[in-house]
């Protein structure tokens, strides 16, 4: 252990800590901008880009970078000093000189953390005025807008797109006052391998990144009396849209529900309904491969950021992935067509508009392959976040509707389609379907708690009627890149993976409510996501009675023609641009 003091208290803390963290075992509160940590992934970034964190350290002629900077035996730290709040009120004086200022109309409004510091330091006028950088927005793609113009070079987006997710598209460019952070070439993100996982917009503390907003085009799409507007919301987003009106805990799906329906949607329906058709699809998938003994180990496909990320990584292992589509884009063909058909809507006259909890989802809509009847299949992605900003415009006082039940037909769902949420929750659902089709039996131990967790990679060996299926979780871009290329290697050998491009799953998606690294909120969501999984009548995808229905009117049995027609895709090696 290293002793020091700090602002004349004593403190020991482990070799390796930094003075910002010896700090904090004190209660001491530091401000910081470009560190970030998120503990549950055993992530911290601290380069001391912004200089916000200085202190006094006994003995230094210059002021130390509190968060990159390591504690030493017998250190004396000041972090309270005239000089270095000045120091501080200067830097970010300097940072400000050259940050636009629409706060008022910035997307990051009320949730910028320079923003904030300007408002806890008192920093109420510009001191430095001069020259401005002038770059233009990149917004050439459905999900992400790129402002360099507010980029303050903290580098957090770089450490999330190099180091977590290993996308690799992010780094330092120009010198001096004209350094920004961008692509090689300073390229549109939609010219580059980008996967569209805004773990870069979750990371970054003001608005130089942020999600392309939609929320127009569901207002237009609401008011025009000659469309039929339907909603489907994906599983993570209940049990994170509560965080935006002071409900910090457990889902609340039946509040969504009523405030869709006060929105103005003509039917509410629950992307859970086809993450259950997607498990019957994708288990009889891995069965047949199984039986095969072949093209193993499949690998799950409800990720558009990992399905992006695998076609410009690995095109060499393109023939691996399920062939299903996703929930979002499952639902958006269901729609089109088996329930356009049943209410006599044109799929062109049907506008389907999907809440999400991440960014991939918004490209994922736009891909041309994704328009089985004709029409897209998918007209509108719009985030959780969002959704929560359109309940406030509207003055909907979420914290205080009844619930409510999803529409039917496809509204019904399972505990384990809720569970898709979270990372292992798609490997756990198909391993409760896998075991009662290879069994013929109705089993009662279903909770695959191997699966779950946080870790950045989970192993497990399950026996399935007999057979040992070796099954593996990466949840992160980065730890799937490690489980592919140990497969590629021919050094592991796995029967089916789940891969999720963010860190924890979708409960962690870059469209959810801002975590600001307190992950401690992540695993709160998961909680919630498994306790309405354990409060399900049904807990298996296919006892699901509208799943049995749908089959045996529409698309036959798992596998067939019409299934593969309306739900499965197919996938394309892309340029490592």
């Amino acid at each position: 252990m290293i002793n020091l003091t700090i602002n004349n208290q004593p403190v020991s803390v482990e070799e390796g800590s930094t003075i910002l963290e010896a700090a904090g075992k004190l209660g001491i509160r530091i401000p910081t901008l470009c560190h970030i940590k998120l503990d549950c992934f055993n992530v911290e970034h601290r380069v001391g880009s912004c200089r916000v964190c200085v202190v006094e350290v006994e003995g230094r002629p210059n002021l130390a970078p509190s968060c990159c900077t390591p504690v030493m035996e017998g250190m004396v730290v000041k972090t309270n000093t005239i000089r270095a709040i000045n120091a501080r009120r200067t830097m970010l004086d300097l940072i400000l000189s050259d940050h636009p200022k629409d706060c008022l109309t910035c997307e990051k409004n009320l949730e910028c953390e320079l923003q904030n510091l300007a408002q806890e330091m008192g920093l109420h006028r510009i001191v430095y005025e001069g020259e401005q950088s002038t770059y233009p927005k990149d917004m050439a793609n459905e999900s992400i807008v790129r402002d360099l113009n507010k980029c303050i070079m903290c580098r957090r987006c770089e450490t999330a797109c190099n180091e977590i997710q290993t996308v690799g598209i992010l780094s330092g460019v120009r010198r001096g006052f004209e350094a920004v952070v961008a692509p090689s070439g300073e390229r549109p993100l939609n010219e580059t391998k980008c996967t569209f996982c805004g773990q870069c917009v979750a990371a970054c503390p003001v608005g130089a990144l942020t999600e392309m907003d939609h929320t127009y085009a569901v207002w237009r799409a609401l008011n025009d009396k000659t469309k039929t507007v339907v909603v489907q919301t994906a599983p993570a987003v209940r049990a994170a849209i509560g965080e935006m009106f002071g409900i910090m805990e457990g889902c609340t799906t039946g509040k969504m529900v009523t405030g869709l329906r006060m929105l103005g949607f003509d039917k509410v329906f629950d992307t859970d309904f086809t993450a259950d058709l997607t498990i019957m699809e994708e288990t009889h998938e891995l069965i047949e491969r199984v039986k095969a003994g072949k093209n193993l180990p499949i690998l799950t496909s409800c990720c558009p950021g990992w399905v992006k990320f695998f076609e410009h990584q690995f095109p060499d292992m393109i023939n691996i992935p399920s062939s299903a589509k996703s929930p979002q884009q499952m639902f958006g063909a269901v729609a089109k067509t088996f329930y356009a058909e049943k209410i006599g809507v044109k799929p062109e006259d049907m506008v389907v508009v999907s809440v999400m909890p991440c960014l991939a989802k918004k490209y994922e809509a736009s891909r041309e392959e994704f328009n089985s009847s004709g029409a897209r299949d998918v007209d509108i992605v719009i985030s959780t976040r969002e959704l929560g900003k359109m309940f406030q415009e509207a003055g909907i006082l979420f914290e205080k509707l009844e619930d409510s039940e999803y529409d039917s037909p496809l509204g019904e769902s399972t505990g384990a389609a809720v569970i898709f949420g979270a990372t292992g929750g798609v490997l756990e659902a198909a391993l409760r379907t896998a075991a009662d089709w290879l069994t013929g039996e109705d089993l009662k131990d279903i909770d695959f708690k191997a699966v779950r967790g946080f870790e950045a990679i989970r192993e497990a060996t399950v026996n399935v009627a007999g057979m040992d299926i070796k099954v593996a979780v990466a949840s992160g871009l980065g730890n799937a890149r490690k489980l592919l290329e140990k497969i590629r290697s021919g050094e592991a050998d796995y029967t089916a993976i789940e891969i999720m491009a963010c860190p924890g799953g979708c409960l962690n998606g870059g469209g959810q409510p801002y975590i600001h690294g307190d992950t401690s909120i992540l695993k709160k969501r998961m909680d919630a996501l498994y306790a309405e999984d354990t409060g399900k009548t049904i807990r298996k995808s296919h006892q699901n009675p509208d799943i049995k229905k749908i089959y045996e009117e529409f698309f036959g049995e798992p596998g067939s023609h019409k299934a593969h027609e309306l739900l499965h895709t197919h996938y394309k090696a892309r340029t490592n641009a």
